[in-house]
């Protein structure tokens, strides 16, 4: 089993999942439209949310991301959509060309928060939030850190039991 981001957006999806697409190199994508699906004639969608997305994948480098655009007719049940910190993809790539590859081609448009760079816990570490809003973080080996550290406790911890 594996996680997905899933990203929300307000009626661009076609246009994120293009620029995504191109970015990340995608192996795959694919995507439905609501008018792809047979319609309720008791509650048939407005003809602008027809050709929004209903659902999409995006497959790279061994990761996916999905997207779909909230339609305005369902923001009663959804609520509104708001662009914030409290979601981001990570991704973790031992390859360091290819992670500085993606860097680059999704801070086209973009703020870079963090630049690519050596820190304590990684060789190549780096933030920026895309032109959509959505923030990413950058990581060559968070798992050899946090193994690394993990294994610094519980040798602290058999240490102070003796």
């Amino acid at each position: 089993m594996s996680a997905i981001a899933y990203l929300n957006f307000d009626g661009i999806a076609e246009q994120a999942i293009e620029f995504y697409s191109e970015a990340l190199q995608a192996t795959e994508v694919k995507k439905v439209k609501f008018k792809d699906f047979p319609q309720d004639p008791n509650y048939p969608l407005p003809e602008n949310e027809l050709n929004m997305i209903m659902e999409s994948s995006l497959e790279f480098a061994g990761g996916k991301i999905m997207m779909s655009d909230l339609l305005p007719s369902m923001k009663g049940v959804t609520g509104e959509l708001l662009t914030g910190n409290n979601v981001l993809i990570s991704l973790v790539i031992d390859d360091k060309f290819k992670l500085e590859q993606y860097f680059n081609h999704l801070s086209v448009g973009g703020h870079v928060i963090m630049p690519l760079s050596a820190v304590p816990w990684s060789s190549c570490f780096g933030m920026l939030v895309d032109r959509f809003g959505v923030c990413w973080k950058f990581n060559s080996d968070a798992d050899k850190f946090l193994d690394q550290i993990i294994s610094n406790l519980a040798t602290q911890e058999n240490g102070s039991k003796h």
